[in-house]
């Protein structure tokens, strides 16, 4: 080995396994395939500002994940399963695609037709004392909610580190 040199591999090689290690995570978190990851990342890098911030925003505002955000499900998984079994509508119209992309306006409600349903009549009772996050405002009453803006990173629970995951898609 030259003078020097001793070693680097081995740190270029762990550091890769952090970078890869973050980016499982976040897909594990959100509960998407590497494909739709990497279109994720690829459209976040097209936008203008900060890349992983932009990553985080699309993810967040899954519809998805606005229905778990919104108190109606206690996980992703569960979230994307009642999106899946059209409990909600979006705007009026239902939409049974998790991976929807909501804006700031839009308005999320379970279906009139849903409404009656155990779940949904334990999920009223639930809600009472759940605050939805601070882009988001959830009507308990009225199982709807509305997206206020786009998440800042500030407002989202972060427990990823997106710059990991710029920094994989870089290399």
């Amino acid at each position: 080995t030259p003078p020097g040199q001793h070693g680097q591999g081995k740190s270029r090689l762990s550091e890769f396994g952090v970078q890869l290690r973050e980016k499982q995570r976040a897909k594990v978190m959100y509960g998407i395939m590497e494909r739709q990851f990497r279109n994720y990342f690829a459209k976040a890098s097209g936008q203008a500002g900060v890349t992983g911030n932009n990553l985080l925003k699309l993810l967040e505002l899954r519809l998805d994940n606005v229905v778990y955000r919104l108190g109606f499900a206690e996980t992703r998984a569960q979230a994307r399963q009642l999106v899946s079994h059209g409990f909600f509508q979006v705007n009026g119209k239902k939409v049974n695609i998790p991976s929807y992309q909501v804006r700031p306006g839009d308005a999320v409600a379970v279906r009139d037709a849903r409404k009656e349903s155990k779940y949904m009549q334990m999920c009223r009772e639930k809600m009472k004392g759940y605050h939805s996050q601070d882009w988001l405002d959830l009507n308990s009453k009225d199982l709807s909610g509305k997206v206020l803006s786009a998440p800042s990173p500030e407002q989202i629970e972060n427990l990823i580190n997106t710059q990991l995951i710029v920094e994989h898609y870089s290399r």
